[in-house]
């Protein structure tokens, strides 16, 4: 009766809470990065840095533009960087938290795996 209770705990509610800490994870990792955000804003002068209108002489509105026009490419780099960091870390996420629950399942079936390895004489030291 114990073993049952403890195995329908593991396949019931504990994978529930497995599932939700993923999912807890995930989320987090995608608001941490705001990939949504970062898209959006792509071509968006970095930290607004010369994003004013400047009036003057034709030679400080072309200076003012050439800021602008370097700080929205260095904003566009930035932004893309993170976006491949930010891509790959919810990947690596998604595929640890995937194994991670392929393990919770065959966990349990391990003891009986032994004892099957036990039964046939297998030894892992004599591969």
């Amino acid at each position: 009766m114990f073993i049952v209770g403890i195995l329908s705990w593991w396949y019931g509610p504990g994978w529930r809470q497995r599932v939700a800490r993923l999912g807890e994870r995930l989320n987090a990792s995608m608001d941490y990065f705001s990939i949504d955000l970062l898209v959006r804003t792509f071509f968006a002068p970095f930290r607004q840095i010369s994003a004013g209108k400047v009036r003057g002489p034709l030679g400080v509105q072309m200076r003012a533009f050439l800021d602008r026009i370097i700080s929205r490419i260095i904003g566009a780099m930035i932004r893309f960087i993170v976006i491949i960091i930010g891509s790959i870390t919810i990947c690596f996420h998604g595929i640890l938290g995937m194994t991670l629950l392929v393990v919770w399942a065959i966990i349990p079936l391990m003891p009986v795996i032994g004892i099957i390895l036990f039964a046939t004489g297998w030894i892992p030291w004599s591969l």
